[in-house]
């Protein structure tokens, strides 16, 4: 299989932020589709680019890029910034689709979203565009949420310490800690204060468009939650398939022992040591449309007319 080379790419949102990304053109003369890779928070882009690679040499166009405040899209200085959560999905990641949608050659346009990134293609009004999704733990963080044996560390450590780093920095020094990267002070807010309704962290008169482009998203959607994940427990991707109302969605529950390992967590399948496993797996949804994992369907709903 040819290596597919990336092209260093800046992609303009609507209020003037300027994002950095890669793209990722797929090896063959007909584009199997265009496949947008958004990341977790506080986890830079590059460690996508394996995957984006392996999806290029499938004969997939591909984007990676980060958001807003993050890595290649960073500012010169993160101190007193405001962006937010719904900055990354109502502008960057909106801005995103639009990129690919214009730049890629055929096929169709494709989201594989990690933790938050499978929640914010809900907010962008280039989420209508999209025809099939791959999450991946998604979730939006609501801290009853996370697993029983690790709620109060978990707890304690984003919902406590975090707000009081940012607080004190005037940014989230994630890098500093270990504990990820650096994150604006608006989504570090965001994060720690999240309710179990992600829509009321918008102001009140927003909130019914807010939930309307959720309801625009028309993909089919196959979320993947993995036994030993802390944060994408079963309630939580149940609470944000949720808002997806008329998409049809599927959720699935793997097990470290699917792929001979003990442990994958909340990032581990995004590590090239499943590059034939997982991810061979997840050319099945992505090129056909198809569910890999048939015996791990928790429920789904393929009307998208009812709550999962």
């Amino acid at each position: 299989m040819l290596e597919a080379e990336p092209h260093t790419v800046e992609i303009p949102c609507r209020d003037g932020v300027v994002l950095g990304g890669h793209f990722w053109p797929g090896r063959r003369r007909g584009a199997a589709g265009a496949v947008v890779v958004n990341p977790a928070t506080g986890v830079l882009a590059r460690y996508y680019h394996l995957y984006a690679r392996f999806l290029a040499g499938h004969g997939f166009d591909v984007l990676t890029f980060d958001y807003r405040g993050i890595g290649a899209s960073r500012p010169a200085s993160l101190r007193g910034s405001g962006y937010r959560w719904r900055d990354w999905g109502e502008k960057d990641v909106d801005a995103a689709l639009g990129f690919m949608a214009r730049q890629a050659r055929s096929g169709s346009l494709m989201v594989v979203g990690h933790s938050i990134g499978g929640f914010l293609p809900g907010m962008a009004e280039n989420g209508r565009l999209i025809a099939r999704m791959l999450t991946v733990g998604a979730q939006y963080a609501w801290w009853p949420d996370y697993a029983p044996r690790r709620r109060l560390p978990l707890l304690l450590k984003w919902h406590v310490a975090m707000p009081a780093a940012t607080a004190l920095y005037g940014y989230f020094p994630g890098r500093r800690l270990g504990w990820l990267e650096d994150l604006p002070a608006g989504v570090a807010h965001e994060w720690s204060f999240r309710g179990p309704r992600f829509e009321t962290s918008h102001p009140r008169a927003e909130r019914a468009d807010v939930l309307f482009r959720m309801a625009s998203v028309r993909a089919a959607i196959l979320a993947v939650s993995v036994t030993d994940d802390e944060f994408g427990t079963i309630p939580a991707v149940r609470r944000g398939l949720r808002y997806y109302t008329n998409a049809a969605r599927t959720l699935v529950r793997i097990a470290p022992a699917d792929y001979g390992r003990d442990a994958i967590g909340h990032f581990e399948l995004f590590h090239d040591s499943h590059a034939a496993g997982f991810w061979l797996d997840t050319l099945i949804w992505l090129r056909d449309g198809r569910n890999p994992w048939p015996r791990q369907v928790v429920e789904a709903d393929g009307t998208g007319r009812s709550a999962v």
